[in-house]
């Protein structure tokens, strides 16, 4: 006579149910994670009916209970499974995981920006955080920010909904201070990449500092009227305009580009071997009255088809 084991029909029922489970969500809109989470508990329940069957029709006077302890370690790693996803929605760690699944690139429009200028303002300081940034003049008394963003994110809902979300503008004296803000990330584990791309209009008349934080930058000067500078970024563009009445000095730039008689280069010897020397540069179209200076940078390209 065939003897029963408990756990043989546990296991069969519970992939029975499993199968049923993982097709019928298709058809609800259930994903893996809800799947295991709610379905989980049947296990005991299977296995708990097949020994009360076992015990009630057993014809012994003390019955004993014989497993199949193959099938029973079977169900226990789904079982456990199930259990490991239940605690990691409780704790809402699966949920962070559903959601950096759930990422794609997307890209919105940075809120406008603007802070009006008047005669008491002389200078601008802007300090960055990485983003790629087009700065460039303008006629107009005002400094404005406006450009793009992208980021991995679940959200379809944009992620800046403000101007105060992107910089803070804060004026003392004869200085307006600008100060850029990074992209909201999530903190810990599950970090959401971004890119901004930027661009800043300046007054030309008003003198501008910019402290970079070794990232790219792009010079627009036009018909500037004053003088800039520019310190620490990695990589910087200046677009020279025709008839420009300007001078740009490289100081301590690693590399110098342009069109061949654009820069005059002086070497500076380096104290730790002659591959790391950097250079000091000057360019000048017209007169060379006002000055940008550029200092810190890994390279400088100059592009005077403007």
């Amino acid at each position: 006579m065939r003897t029963w084991r408990v756990g043989t029909f546990s296991m069969g029922a519970s992939l029975v149910f499993l199968g049923l489970f993982l097709f019928f969500s298709k058809f609800l809109g259930l994903d893996l994670v809800q799947v295991m989470t709610a379905w989980w508990p049947l296990l005991l329940v299977v296995l708990g009916i097949e020994i009360l069957v076992y015990l009630f029709l057993s014809r012994q006077e003390k019955p004993v209970l014989k497993y199949d302890f193959l099938s029973i370690f079977f169900v226990g790693v789904i079982g456990t499974a199930g259990i490991v996803f239940a605690i990691l929605s409780t704790t809402g760690i699966m949920g962070k995981v559903e959601e950096v699944m759930a990422r794609e690139e997307r890209s919105f429009e940075l809120p406008d920006f603007s802070y009006q200028i008047d005669d008491s303002i002389k200078r601008v300081v802007v300090r960055t955080v990485g983003h790629q940034m087009t700065i460039e003049s303008t006629e107009d008394k005002e400094v404005s920010l406006f450009g793009t963003y992208r980021v991995q994110t679940a959200k379809k809902a944009k992620l800046l909904e403000s101007a105060d979300n992107v910089i803070s503008a804060n004026q003392k004296g004869d200085t307006l201070y600008l100060n850029m803000k990074s992209l909201p990330n999530d903190i810990g584990l599950f970090n959401g990449y971004g890119e901004t791309a930027a661009t800043l209009l300046v007054p030309k008349h008003v003198k501008l500092e910019v402290n970079g934080s070794d990232n790219a930058l792009t010079l627009k000067p036009r018909t500037l009227e004053n003088d800039w500078n520019i310190e620490s970024v990695s990589s910087i563009v200046v677009d020279v305009a025709e008839k420009s009445n300007l001078k740009v000095d490289a100081i301590g730039a690693q590399e110098v580009r342009g069109k061949e008689g654009d820069w005059k280069v002086a070497k500076e010897k380096a104290d730790d071997g002659p591959d790391n020397s950097r250079k000091n540069a000057v360019y000048q179209a017209g007169e060379g009255k006002y000055h940008i200076t550029i200092a810190n940078a890994y390279e400088i390209s100059l592009n005077t088809n403007q």
